[in-house]
């Protein structure tokens, strides 16, 4: 699939709708439109077959989700009604607020991730992006952590029609616990999830000693961390882990969650990290040559999330940016310096290399249940 000159063949899902439909989730606002303008800015577009991604059916979405959480979410949806008492019992409310058209979004992220999967399956693609989804919290029957669709799930699910074994990969910030449950059970869909591990940090899972159930023991691994982690620490964790991972599971293909919230300014103010360390982990991955599936995620600073996921685009495709902005619709936004770059804060790395040995060590022990 690679083109003559070696470089990976890229699928990016795409349409104004599509975009237009994602700024109006209430958490990051606009963001989509952002990542989008500023890929389009730096001239990235030229290089990827840009695919419009389709909505999502209900039995689509029922392949993970109940059809009483689905037909829930689109009556509420209908007229926007945050005061139906059943709602709590689905997430409902408080992080995941009812807005009119919540339903549509949940179809348009959920379709278009499923577009970007079958790109690869019909091996149209050895890349395939869409940087609006990867919602990584949604459970089956509710809604969780700002995420109405679990896209990541219906991605892997649609994968495994041609794939027999998947390997999920996420280093956003916060535990990808829905991914990891809904496939705890089984031996076909590894999961790993690199995280902030804190009490009371959400959504309070994603410990070393979680490492899946019955059929799938082994096959959810865990890499707890803490606080002010930087890009090289990150990349020597990561690929230590990554190397067992890929030695003992031996994927046939692979769906990474790059959530931005891991950046130096994001308000989590969690870890310390720039775009040049989650690239050099993405390029780890991408070396391994299986057909991927990238995913966003978290994020919340809106600005150094496009720097991000442009940034990682780029990577995919071989390119180098210059370091400023280009003149588009939300330059503004990249003041006071109007440069590509995030510098790291100086902020203490609460990760001493002693217990990061330990947390490898421990993984690999744990690794040894996978047949």
């Amino acid at each position: 699939m690679e083109d003559s000159g070696g470089k990976k063949t890229v699928t990016y899902v795409f349409s104004s709708n599509f975009i237009h439909t994602c700024d109006t989730l209430s958490k990051v606002p606009n963001r989509a439109s952002m990542v989008h303008s500023l890929i389009e800015a730096y001239g990235l577009l030229e290089h990827m077959r840009v695919v419009k991604p389709r909505v999502a059916t209900i039995e689509e979405m029922a392949r993970f989700h109940t059809d009483s959480y689905l037909e829930h979410l689109h009556k509420i949806s209908e007229d926007g009604d945050n005061d139906d008492p059943q709602s709590v019992d689905y997430g409902l409310g408080y992080d995941c607020p009812v807005t009119e058209g919540i339903y549509d979004y949940a179809a348009s992220v959920g379709g278009a991730t499923l577009t970007a999967a079958q790109c690869l399956v019909d091996q149209k693609c050895d890349v395939a992006i869409n940087w609006a989804g990867g919602w990584h919290h949604a459970k089956k029957d509710q809604a969780s952590g700002f995420c109405y669709v679990n896209d990541a799930v219906l991605g892997i699910l649609k994968l495994r029609e041609k794939y027999e074994r998947v390997l999920y990969v996420d280093v956003d910030l916060h535990h990808g616990d829905g991914v990891e449950d809904a496939f705890s059970f089984t031996s076909k869909v590894m999961t790993v999830s690199l995280h902030k591990f804190s009490p009371g940090f959400f959504p309070g899972t994603g410990d070393l000693c979680d490492t899946g159930l019955g059929k799938g023991r082994g096959y959810a691994v865990n890499v707890p961390l803490e606080d002010g982690i930087k890009d090289d620490g990150y990349y020597q964790i990561f690929t230590s882990v990554m190397q067992e991972v890929r030695a003992q599971f031996n994927p046939e293909a692979v769906v990474m969650q790059l959530g931005a919230d891991t950046m130096a300014g994001d308000p989590m103010c969690s870890f310390n990290m720039t775009p040049v360390g989650v690239a050099k982990c993405l390029q780890y991955v991408l070396q391994w040559t299986l057909p991927t599936l990238l995913l966003g995620g978290g994020g919340y600073n809106l600005a150094n999330t496009a720097r991000c996921w442009t940034y990682l685009t780029a990577s995919v495709l071989g390119k180098t940016l210059s370091s400023e902005i280009p003149d588009h619709e939300f330059f503004t936004e990249y003041g006071p310096d109007y440069s590509l770059e995030i510098s790291p804060s100086c902020r203490p790395d609460r990760n001493h290399s002693k217990h990061l040995d330990q947390v490898i060590s421990t993984i690999r022990g744990n690794l040894k249940n996978v047949v």
